[in-house]
């Protein structure tokens, strides 16, 4: 029988190895290439990599200068080692901080099956952090909507967000994507300020995220501003550590 999966698996080995005309260290040029590799979609989340072996024989590599490579790679976040069963990638989520997609989109983009278990979506009075955020009166009644946002089945950040009931007078007419929702009301959000915090979850968090109660997380805080200036929006989102990469371009 004819193994289809071979030649592939070839030519992307083929791009990863060392150049002998490069003074740079064998171990470094392979780390490099691989995390590359793996960036650029090149390997794709949760595939295991060949075994060490193959890797060795396939890339002309000593085990030693493998392992090195595997290790720097490691230290990314990009692979991870499991015991006795070899190599894989390990899944992240890349949130470009310089321009506004929605979680869903972000998620299709990387080549994820987006999915949203509600929580809550309900009508209630705003806490003084929700309307503080987004200038209503004490006491003004929000939409609360709380949420899982699932990749490919496996739950990867808890979010809350509020919004006035101006703009969602029914929250239960949100589908799975909160920012689609608000385009296609025409009331979309056009500006947000995201803030960074370090927070540790509570027991009800932790066991939506399938983590430990009060394991540390990244916790992003989003207040969303639509055409008049006016905050819309106002989410605490608490993103699983394994799963996600904030990146930002900077210029000089």
């Amino acid at each position: 029988m004819t193994n289809s999966r071979k030649p592939t698996v070839d030519r992307r080995l083929k791009e990863l190895m060392p150049q002998a005309d490069d003074d740079t260290p064998r171990y470094v040029q392979l780390a490099r290439k691989l995390a590359s590799a793996i960036q650029s979609g090149v390997w794709k989340p949760n595939e295991a990599l060949p075994a060490e072996r193959e890797l060795c024989e396939q890339l002309n590599v000593s085990r030693v200068t493998l392992r090195q490579a595997l290790d720097a790679v490691a230290e990314q976040g990009l692979i991870s080692r499991r015991q006795g069963d070899g190599t894989y990638v390990t899944p992240h989520i890349e949130h470009t901080l310089s321009s506004l997609i929605s979680f869903s989109e972000t998620l299709r983009r990387k080549g994820y099956e987006p999915r949203t278990q509600w929580l809550e979506r309900e009508i209630r009075a705003g806490t003084a952090e929700d309307v503080t955020r987004l200038g209503l009166s004490p006491n003004a009644q929000v939409a609360v909507l709380t949420r899982l946002r699932c990749a490919d089945g496996r739950p990867i950040a808890y979010e809350r967000s509020v919004l006035p009931v101006s703009v969602m007078p029914r929250p239960t007419a949100v589908g799975d994507s909160l920012y689609r929702w608000l385009d296609e009301q025409e009331t979309p959000i056009v500006r947000a300020l995201q803030y960074f915090r370090a927070a540790n979850l509570s027991r009800k968090m932790a066991e939506q995220l399938e983590m430990r109660e009060g394991e540390a997380v990244l916790k992003v805080i989003r207040v969303g501003y639509g055409r008049d200036g006016a905050a819309i929006e106002s989410s605490d989102t608490f993103c699983h550590g394994e799963f996600h990469d904030f990146v930002v371009e900077l210029k000089r």
